[in-house]
């Protein structure tokens, strides 16, 4: 189309290294990148997205066999139920180790074919199409794979890169108003983390700008995927960083209690809402704990609240989020660890927080202090 910027390659570098596309129309490059030594795909895809799974069906029958597999929408789909009845279905089919997979659709779908990849055959070629900006910067980029348990979320998974992401713009104008704010939930996250200027960018446009085709949301989408490329490359099995840096722990920021939440409203609160509410927790502990200082606490809920992502959040007590954040993945033993700041870009592992600063941390949280 005249005028559509041109495609941007971020570089996955380190053993398995791969591209990550930001575009428009990118399915007919899943040829390029599967290859000629596949015989069979299967396309993973978000059931609700049948009308834009054909045309990605079509451009790899001209290709490949085509297993076409509808899933449960959303967290219903990471289960080791639906896992199951993949296995089956590419047993079924006859599936090898040089055949692959293709996930089409947000980040549950992306985690859910991720892990049946990695799982099938010890790990065969798996491509990611993400349709949400939550996926396109978060679950598509950095091989973690994951279905969730009745313990909590993510709990089951394993470490298996892509051959390539395609990160399609054009998918996002699918995307309801709610789902594309909440994906903004983790692109602001990678702006404290790493990148402040992500949070200038939020910080100069009203809210309503950021519509799929503006600039600004393609820059955004951009600069977090860049983030989250260049912890990934460094440390991609959350081995650690160096210097005091928490490595790939920092993408993580939030995410403690986060997830608490998700697994506390049955998954009804979306993931990049309830990062939102977990970094604004976090930064509160930081403050609490002589860490960070006041203004970027107070940074996090005026850059959160912009975008209309919540800030508050009273829908589960604290001792109920408590016992939640105990089995989060980063806990060791019985000690909490969580990644908080001591300044914006500047990461480092708080262990063993004060109970009394989560506690008057959740009170802030919850509305019910100022």
């Amino acid at each position: 189309m005249s005028g559509t910027p041109a495609e941007t390659r971020l570089h996955v570098g380190g053993a398995s290294p791969y591209d990550v596309l930001v575009g428009h129309d990118l399915a007919d490059r899943l040829p390029g990148i599967l290859g000629d030594g596949v015989q069979r795909v299967a396309l993973l895809y978000a059931g609700e997205l049948g009308a834009l799974a054909q045309p990605v069906a079509d451009v790899l029958a001209g290709r490949y066999d085509v297993l076409a597999l509808g899933l449960p929408d959303g967290e219903a789909t990471k289960t080791a139920a639906v896992a199951a009845d993949c296995w089956e279905a590419l047993g079924e089919a006859g599936f090898t180790r040089s055949d692959a997979v293709v996930t089409l659709g947000g980040g549950a779908t992306t985690d859910l074919g991720g892990f049946v990849a990695a799982t099938w055959l010890r790990g065969v070629r798996v491509v990611h199409l993400p349709t949400t900006v939550l996926a396109m910067v978060d679950a598509a980029v950095g091989g973690k794979t994951g279905i969730n348990t009745g313990a909590g979320k993510n709990l089951v998974g394993a470490f298996h890169e892509p051959a390539g992401v395609l990160c399609d713009l054009r998918l996002l104008e699918t995307l309801p108003r709610a789902e594309l704010v909440a994906g903004l939930g983790e692109v602001v996250k990678c702006g404290f983390i790493a990148d402040p200027r992500i949070l200038e960018l939020v910080e100069q446009v009203a809210a309503d700008e950021l519509v799929p085709g503006s600039p600004v949301l393609r820059e955004l989408v951009e600069r977090a995927i860049r983030v989250k490329v260049d912890v990934v490359v460094d440390d991609l099995k959350e081995t650690g960083g160096s210097g005091g840096h928490p490595g790939r722990e920092v993408l993580n920021y939030g995410h403690t209690m986060a997830h608490a939440i998700e697994r506390a409203s049955g998954y009804e609160v979306r993931h990049g809402e309830a990062v939102a509410l977990g970094c604004v927790f976090v930064a509160e502990v930081a403050r609490l704990a002589g860490i960070l200082h006041d203004d970027v606490a107070g940074r996090h809920r005026e850059a959160f609240g912009r975008l209309g992502l919540p800030v508050t959040w009273a829908g589960a007590s604290f001792e109920e989020l408590r016992a939640a954040m105990a089995v989060d993945k980063k806990t060791r033993g019985s000690q909490l660890r969580l990644v908080v700041l001591e300044d914006l870009a500047e990461p480092r592992i708080l262990a063993g927080p004060e109970e009394e600063h989560l506690r008057a941390a959740y009170a802030v949280m919850s509305g019910s202090v100022a």
